[in-house]
């Protein structure tokens, strides 16, 4: 055993009443900065004492181990009384019903117990977490303010299909081939909702009128469908823009590709292979293109952004989801027994049409049972082939001449490149 080593095991313990002070030390450098402007007597506390604090607690934690089991519980109690008369007296004084502080004192007492007695890192990593949060009043303030109710409302649902529901369904396969499992599809659910929750809310922080660029690469986490259709209304309305429209709806599209990719990794790796060629090379072939279109046509007109949705994430749209990824299940195992390979690429594409996602995820999940991997590879890309197609359409038939111009060349490449490096592979 080397010197370092030796001193670390015959010094453990006061090792960890030294982190357990300097945690302290931490949150009360965060608590004596936000208090400096207070008058002598009217602070509770500060970074001298939250460090003792830690400090009691990491003896505490001791004192339990070697003397009685009642020590922590006593000491702990003993705190509370003292903050309960120190800010007491400072309600009296300043008319401050805050009590942040107060809980900020019990924590730091804990970390420091959890310091001496199970793990210093996990004593530390609280310890930063609760010094950001209390540096950042106003910021968590403002976002609150900013909250709208019905973005409240859909990460409350959100919390509601993961945290509750998820962890009640069964893990077991039922249905044609054992290819309904309860569990695996609710995941695929709340999988679906949470990057549409996460991309809506990428947007709403950029704020109003930030640029189509940014607002098109994350549409296409959410709904590239629907930036398509807004950006052929407006280019319908304003065909000096059309070049800017036509490169927002090149790069929404193409960002729904590594989407695509996401689901894989998760879902089942052994396809990230196989689909990665066909999917760099529809990205690219989009991207290029809405490069060299911006560039051509730049202009520093603001464009506004899309409202994708009034909410984030809407529970019946959850349903609707789950029903259709179970559908779509269901048909493709039917579809597999009847058809073979034919019946998956024909419920691809007609998947494609409405929603990439569900027949994405339902494929993806196949591979991992009853399918190759090349026909779910296949599958997938003949589904985004699909869907760019019907945007094909939309642009062409809402936005114009002069917008289709630009859009359904590169759409057209993209999807037949696709088509084919997924077919020769």
């Amino acid at each position: 055993m080397n010197v370092t080593a030796q001193f670390l095991a015959t010094n453990e313990t006061t090792l960890k009443l030294a982190v357990a002070l300097l945690l302290g030390a931490i949150i009360g450098l965060e608590r004596g900065w936000e208090a400096r402007e207070q008058k002598s007597g009217e602070r509770i506390a500060g970074i001298r004492t939250f460090a003792l604090i830690g400090l009691l607690g990491g003896i505490s934690a001791l004192l339990t181990t070697a003397v009685s089991p009642w020590a922590f519980p006593m000491l702990l109690v003993s705190v509370v009384a003292i903050v309960l008369v120190a800010f007491s007296q400072q309600v009296a004084q300043i008319q401050n019903f805050s009590i942040t502080s107060a809980v900020g004192i019990l924590l730091t007492f804990c970390y420091g117990a959890v310091a001496v007695a199970i793990d210093p890192a996990i004593a530390a990593a609280a310890a930063v977490v609760t010094a950001i949060i209390l540096d950042n009043k106003r910021g968590i303030h403002g976002l609150v303010e900013r909250l709208k109710s019905y973005e409240l409302d859909a990460a409350l649902k959100l919390l509601l299909i993961s945290v509750v529901m998820l962890p009640l369904l069964p893990d077991i396969g039922m249905g044609p081939g054992g290819v309904l499992n309860p569990y695996q599809i609710w995941w695929m659910v709340v999988l679906i909702a949470t990057i549409s929750f996460v991309g809506y809310f990428a947007i709403r922080v950029a704020g109003v009128r930030k640029g189509i660029l940014f607002t098109s690469l994350f549409a296409g986490l959410s709904s590239s469908t629907a930036l398509t259709l807004h950006f052929a209304r407006q280019s319908r309305q304003t065909p000096e823009l059309s070049p800017q429209f036509a490169t927002g709806i090149l790069l929404a599209c193409g960002t729904m590709f590594p989407r695509i990719l996401f689901y894989c990794v998760v879902i089942n790796h052994q396809l990230l292979s196989w689909l990665a060629w066909p999917i760099a090379v529809m990205t690219l072939l989009l991207y290029i293109p809405a490069v060299v279109i911006w560039k051509r046509n730049d202009s520093p007109s603001p464009i506004s952004q899309p409202n994708l949705s009034q909410n984030p994430l809407d529970l019946n749209s959850a349903l609707l989801f789950g029903l259709l990824l179970t559908a779509i299940l269901v048909l493709g195992e039917l579809s597999r027994d009847w058809l073979g390979n034919a019946g998956i690429y024909a419920l691809a594409a007609t998947s494609g049409i409405a929603d990439v996602d569900a027949i994405t995820l339902s494929l993806t999940r196949m591979s991992q049972q009853s399918i190759a991997v090349q026909t779910a590879v296949l599958g997938i890309v003949i589904a985004a082939a699909t869907n760019n197609l019907i945007k094909i359409g939309i642009a062409a038939a809402i936005g114009g001449r002069t917008l289709a111009l630009r859009v359904v060349g590169p759409m057209l490449v993209s999807l037949i490149a696709g088509l084919a490096i997924a077919w020769w592979q």
